[in-house]
């Protein structure tokens, strides 16, 4: 704020400096004028009679500028009179005529000038219809002497005091700002002395009022980040429990094989039969970590997102035609629904994301689909533009009304403990469909109370965008 000040100083000074001008040129302008007026009407009176010499016109006029004007030590007054024709009757021949006024212009004019080297105001006036020296000029001019005493004055007493007042000024703003920030000075050594695990909110009793919603916004950004961090360790946690047990399992085959290679009673069916578990826990530990870094994909906001055009039904087909052996060791009916390729299926997203998207939605209903049973993926355009839908139907037991959006909570196998997964299928998907704007939803496929089972129907909404955005490269 002082910065301002001083740079405004200057400013006021020279905008003092004109106006403090202005008013002192204002009374000595109408002296002047008078001055005009007056020697104008001396001229027309000598000027009437005809008969008079010009001599005798000269002397009369010299004498009445004498009488009205008035000597003093400061300033020098010249005057000029100019007849009809331009000729000089009285007065200073070294004073310019003025230009550029129209003819018969009325009353006084005012101009500056320079008589020899010193700068003078000038006021004129001319004279219409008066006789013999009818059209004549009347110029009464004086130095700027008193003038410029007068503004110096003006300016003396306005500057001086600004001399007093603005180190005082300064002075009370930094007391101000010193005081004012005393707080912030305050709040931010609270906020460097906290160590780096403490998310509680900024006490607001000591915060002035103006700062109050800053730390408001401060204190629910900590909140955010306090829960996000809370989530994000029992995430870890539920990892940790979840890959201990494919790796409990792997070690534990692996010491029982070594010992019955140690005491010398293993047989080929026994090490066959600890390798298949040893096989079958690698797997899971994998799928496990793959899992992970699906879900790690999924929520990293911080990445830049690399969409681009993506065609629903392609994705979809490749999807289901790579479960396809996997159903048919299982011997359940998986198909695909819907068209084979159409401008209405296309959407902007990451390709990636969408075919993990899909994958776990169909690796879900092949996991929740007894033996016999039948799964479908479709892709639904929509008419009207809008939206495109992706549906996947199994024929499984169905999700309970009350589980159906803890479904979608990382690790939870609420469903069928005994069924083999991780439960982070559905949560990866809810996380991809809120990266690409989508909504998802989970309903029974078929009627309740009908004897079968009432199987389960995950549908995902993506809204459809603008044609033009389907024409752009990739991110």
């Amino acid at each position: 704020m002082l910065a301002p000040l001083l740079l405004l100083w200057p400013m006021s000074l020279g905008l003092t400096w004109v106006v403090a001008q202005a008013i002192a040129a204002r009374p000595y302008d109408r002296e002047l004028a008078d001055l005009a007026r007056a020697l104008a009407r001396s001229a027309t009176v000598h000027a009437a009679s005809a008969s008079a010499p010009a001599t005798d016109v000269r002397l009369a006029l010299e004498g009445a500028a004498q009488a009205l004007t008035r000597t003093d030590d400061d300033d020098r007054t010249y005057f000029q009179v100019l007849g009809r024709r331009g000729e000089l009757l009285a007065g200073a021949a070294d004073l310019a005529v003025p230009g550029g006024e129209p003819s018969g212009a009325a009353g006084v004019q005012f101009r500056d000038d320079v008589i020899g080297d010193e700068p003078v105001r000038v006021a004129y006036l001319r004279l219409n219809g008066a006789g013999a020296g009818g059209d004549a000029l009347v110029q009464v001019a004086e130095t700027l002497g008193k003038r410029s005493q007068l503004a110096t004055e003006i300016i003396k007493g306005v500057i001086l005091p600004q001399f007093v007042i603005l180190p005082l000024a300064v002075v009370l703003v930094w007391f101000a700002l010193a005081r004012g920030i005393r707080p912030l000075a305050e709040l931010q050594q609270r906020i460097r002395e906290r160590e780096s695990t403490d998310l509680s909110a900024i006490a607001e009793g000591d915060v002035p009022d103006e700062v109050v919603p800053l730390v408001q916004a401060i204190n629910d950004l900590l909140h955010r980040l306090d829960r996000t961090i809370a989530t994000q360790r029992h995430f870890l946690a539920d990892a940790a429990h979840q890959l201990k047990t494919p790796l409990a399992g792997l070690r534990m085959q692996a010491e029982i094989a070594a010992r019955e290679i140690d005491s010398g009673h293993g047989d080929t069916a026994s090490m066959k039969h600890s390798l298949r578990q040893i096989a079958l826990s690698t797997q899971r530990a994998a799928h496990m970590v793959n899992q992970l870094l699906a879900m790690a994909r999924a929520e990293d906001r911080g990445q830049p997102a690399r969409h681009q055009p993506v065609d629903l039904t392609a994705v979809t087909r490749a999807v289901v035609r790579d479960f396809v052996p996997r159903a048919i060791e299982r011997r359940i009916d998986l198909g695909y629904e819907g068209p084979e390729a159409s401008a209405g299926t296309r959407l902007v997203g990451e390709p990636l994301l969408l075919s993990e998207m899909v994958r776990n939605l169909v690796d879900n209903a092949l996991q929740y689909t007894p033996t016999g049973g039948t799964v479908t993926a479709r892709v639904v355009p929509d008419p009207f533009g809008q939206v495109v839908v992706l549906q996947v139907e199994d024929s499984g037991p169905g999700i309970p009304a009350s589980e159906r959006e803890a479904v979608f909570r990382p690790f939870y196998r609420g469903l069928d403990p005994q069924v083999d997964g991780s439960g982070l299928g559905l949560a990866i998907v809810l996380e991809v469909a809120q990266r690409h704007g989508a909504e998802v939803s989970v309903d029974d496929a078929r009627p309740r109370g009908a004897g079968a089972s009432p199987g389960a129907l995950f549908t995902v909404r993506f809204p459809l965008p603008a044609p033009a955005a389907l024409h752009q490269p990739a991110a």
